[in-house]
């Protein structure tokens, strides 16, 4: 679509620079989505240099303005400030849905476009921010997906839920959870640790008393990791259950070993299957070399290029002008052709991945397309 929209034969003298602001934790427990999703909105910056983009009758110079929110509320909100007062044309980002929840207020009030490649919060959504989108899949169809497969395909009859207590664990764990009663599991027990927890002993002791077929976690790897290390160890045999903060490559180097057999699901499809996601591999590889892709960079990528043709399409580059654009952009990207977005924001039409880790790999064994 934006090859259409670029003129090497437009000789404009006047350009105007375009900053697009990416706001990810590239720092901390959440480091590795984060690089990730940095060099993705890179990749696309720079490919968008490549074509010669003339928007309103002037050639467009893009920058990133690439910014560590450390995955902390407090310094999202920070981030997103300075992106308002630096007058940024658009963001892409957050990560982490508590993240999200402060910057997104932010972005509202000052009228910029953010898409966050990452964040699956249900309750985001639902704030009422015109300024808010979502590339993947949110909370309830991810948690429900997840547990009607537990249900109906791995017969697993009852399960203990666990979650960090962050925006993105709870809300994910209380999806789940619906999803499980729903399909008739058992819900034996909801526990709770954090997100800078690193010693399950106590809350697995308790669970290994209970003897469930699965535990299912809301957290990240992180946490998802050492948490499932720790089962083994501990002799719990329940099936380790977790959301797309699990569902990375991040989690078998995290857990070791341990990770074989564990269930997870992503927010989207695998990027084997994704239109164009061979392809993309091949360009972010040449350019960063072969590194691990963490599931959320190619939503970063298309988050961005979103952006763009939302621009070329409305003939501006200010927020106001092409922000009415985003939402029925009909986009064909790298994780979706014809991406378009509900009047809340939320992707249409998205798709979950459930997957499986075997020999230390995420193997696809179903997806499911929700409406």
């Amino acid at each position: 679509m934006l090859a259409g929209l670029a003129s090497a034969c437009l000789a404009q003298d006047e350009v105007v620079t375009v900053r697009i602001g990416s706001a990810e934790p590239m720092t901390g427990a959440l480091a590795a989505v984060g690089v990730d999703n940095t060099n993705a909105v890179r990749l696309a910056i720079e490919e968008l240099n490549r074509r010669g983009m003339v928007i309103g009758g002037k050639r467009v110079l893009w920058e990133l303005d690439a910014q560590d929110d450390q995955g902390d509320p407090r310094q999202a909100a920070q981030v997103a400030q300075k992106f308002v007062d630096q007058k940024v044309h658009g963001v892409v980002g957050h990560a982490s849905s508590g993240c999200t929840v402060p910057a997104a207020a932010i972005y509202a009030r000052a009228g910029i476009a953010q898409i966050t490649p990452a964040s699956t919060d249900t309750s985001i959504a639902r704030r009422g921010h015109a300024t808010f989108f979502r590339m993947l899949a949110d909370d309830a169809a991810l948690g429900e997906g997840l547990a009607r497969y537990a249900a109906d395909s791995l017969h697993l009859r009852s399960v203990v839920v666990i979650d960090d207590r962050t925006a993105y664990g709870q809300g994910l764990a209380d999806s789940f959870t619906r999803g499980a009663k729903a399909s008739g599991m058992r819900v034996l027990a909801r526990e709770y640790t954090s997100d800078k927890a690193s010693d399950f002993s106590a809350v697995l002791t308790r669970v290994r008393a209970l003897k469930p077929d699965a535990l299912f976690y809301g957290g990240i790897y992180a946490q998802g990791g050492p948490l499932l290390r720790q089962m083994r160890r501990l002799g719990v045999e329940a099936r380790y259950i977790g959301g797309d903060g699990s569902c990375m490559p991040a989690m078998a180097q995290t857990a070791g070993e341990a990770v074989n057999g564990a269930l997870c699901a992503e927010s989207g499809l695998s990027l084997q299957a994704m239109p164009e996601g061979a392809a993309w591999l091949e360009r972010y590889r040449a350019r960063f070399g072969s590194v691990p892709v963490q599931v959320f960079s190619p939503y970063a990528y298309d988050a961005t290029m979103v952006l763009a043709a939302a621009m070329a399409k409305a003939g501006s580059v200010e927020p106001s002008r092409y922000l009415p654009y985003v939402r029925d952009i009909g986009y064909d990207g790298v994780t979706k052709k014809n991406i378009r977005f509900t009047e809340q924001g939320n992707l249409v039409a998205p798709s979950v991945t459930i997957e499986e880790f075997r020999d230390g790999r995420q193997q696809v064994l179903a997806v499911q397309q929700s409406r």
